[in-house]
């Protein structure tokens, strides 16, 4: 896997992934992470802020702040990271029936 460099507003982050389009998602998982923690027993932490999205999303494999970054709109990998909860969510659901 490559590393990728994600940066959107306070948001810098190195993440390891198969695409950019991956490590973007992963990156706003980070980033909700921070307020909206997946699993119950993760307290959101008080000690420091949160990470703050800007308008566009840039991954690098080269480094922070290259022009040669791939730009998204942040709203397109927050509508994709969310339909992934949302899957996963529904195959919990189902598992739990299931079970």
């Amino acid at each position: 896997m490559a590393k990728y460099y994600v940066q959107s507003g306070t948001l810098r982050t190195i993440v390891s992934a198969e695409s950019a389009g991956k490590a973007a998602i992963w990156a706003v998982h980070q980033a909700m992470q921070q307020v909206f923690p997946m699993d119950g027993d993760s307290p959101v932490p008080q000690d420091k802020p949160a990470a703050v999205l800007a308008s566009k999303l840039s991954v690098s494999e080269q480094g922070f702040d290259r022009n040669d970054s791939v730009v998204t709109p942040t709203i397109e990998v927050v509508s994709q990271w969310n339909e992934m909860v949302s899957t996963l969510d529904r195959l919990q659901q189902m598992l739990h029936r299931a079970a």
